[in-house]
């Protein structure tokens, strides 16, 4: 087993960061994100310079939902921070249980970061490794901070100590400032091919080949999404419902109470999903202040616990619009498998279980009708990210598909 095991279909990416990280300390390059450096024997051509495989004191990873962003991060992390650069096991369980001393992590399960967060975080990052040979800082889901926010980042990345390497993890480099983007250096991801993702699942989480083959083509090569399907029987039972229900609209009324159906579905999946580890960190919240269970909890703590409930109800938040968005993404595969029935090519379906309702509705229509039900949809998502209500964007998204 080594740092690279669990990374699956991102043989370029994981060449590019072995190398990096396989360079000492003292022989790293520190910011290669300058202009190529020009040979003066030469008339004016750029010299091929060894950046492309040297180390640098910030790194972008982008990539698809699913593709395994912050898998990779933390393993390149472990490789940075391990003696040989190539991951011994007791850095790799340390970086698993994010206790590596020299391990830096800003995640957030909010809708965005706060800036005293960052702050914080920034400053941790001048402190030398204890350890390893470089003080790693992650950075989970950077496209959630707000320009203000990112602004304190900046600073971070302009001045870096010697020894200090930034990982940041977004969907895209255009989510991130230019500032920013000129300071990384990016590797991008590719969405993993169907088989890998089975094979990872099978492999990791234990079930059988026929399991994890649908699992991993029902959610599209999401690796994260792909575990959660195979391993638990709610969530599939969640998934077929939506799509039936999509299938199964044939008018506006119709539309409307599909439109609550799914917001129905989605609230209960991000309930599913929070509701076991909220009552588990209250618990150890009053563990951890000395208040016994079922005993009333003193005035003076109230407030600790207060903190602790909104920051619950904000990853709520959060777990809804994700929860909403998935549902958005399996119907738009939906309309993909119908307009791959209706140009012929049935064989490319991804919701086979579904297919005898696939081939209905592809004889129903036509498909520059289905792609403008595409669009539709990628309007509701572009909708809910702008703070519209999810059950007004549903509607309306639902209903131009009927008419």
């Amino acid at each position: 087993m080594t740092v690279w095991t669990e990374i699956t279909g991102q043989r370029d990416a994981v060449a590019e960061l072995a190398r990096a990280s396989s360079i000492s300390p003292s022989s790293a390059v520190v910011d290669d994100a300058q202009p190529p450096v020009l040979d003066p024997t030469v008339d004016d051509a750029p010299t091929a310079s060894a950046n492309a495989s040297s180390m640098t004191h910030a790194w972008l990873i982008t990539g698809p939902p699913g593709s395994g962003r912050s898998n990779l991060a933390y393993a390149f992390a472990a490789a940075l921070m391990s003696p040989d650069g190539l991951g011994d096991e007791q850095t790799i369980r340390q970086v698993n249980a994010r206790t590596h001393p020299d391990l830096g992590v800003l995640a957030t399960e909010n809708v965005s970061f706060k800036i005293e967060d960052v702050r914080r975080f920034a400053t941790s990052s001048y402190y030398s490794p204890s350890v390893g040979r470089y003080r790693v800082m992650v950075v989970e889901d950077a496209d959630r901070m707000t320009e203000r926010t990112s602004n304190v980042l900046l600073k971070a990345l302009e001045e870096p100590p010697v020894r200090t390497v930034w990982i940041l993890c977004a969907p895209s480099d255009a989510d991130m400032l230019p500032t920013i983007r000129s300071r990384v250096r990016t590797v991008r991801l590719r969405i993993p091919d169907v088989a890998e993702v089975a094979d990872l699942i099978a492999r990791r989480d234990g079930v059988d080949d026929a399991t994890a083959e649908q699992a991993a083509r029902l959610a599209q090569s999401h690796i994260g999404m792909a575990h959660r399907l195979a391993t638990d029987p709610d969530a599939r039972r969640r998934r077929d419902d939506t799509v039936r229900t999509a299938l199964g609209i044939r008018s506006v009324g119709g539309a409307v109470l599909a439109a609550a159906r799914m917001i129905e579905v989605a609230t209960d999946d991000a309930k599913a999903y929070t509701a076991s580890r909220d009552a588990e960190e209250r618990e150890s919240a009053l563990r951890s202040l000395g208040v016994e269970p079922g005993q009333a909890v003193p005035p003076a703590l109230r407030s600790q616990l207060k903190a602790l409930e909104d920051d619950q109800k904000r990853r709520a938040t959060r777990s809804l619009r994700d929860g909403i968005d998935r549902i958005l993404i399996d119907l738009l595969s939906v309309f993909r498998d119908i307009v791959m029935v209706q140009l012929g090519r049935p064989a490319a379906v991804i919701n086979r279980e579904f297919g005898d309702e696939i081939a209905r509705a592809a004889a129903a229509t036509t498909p520059a009708r289905t792609l403008e039900t595409m669009d539709e949809i990628a309007v509701a998502r572009k909708r809910i990210e702008g703070n519209v209500a999810p059950a007004l964007a549903l509607e309306a998204m639902l209903v131009s598909a009927v008419r």
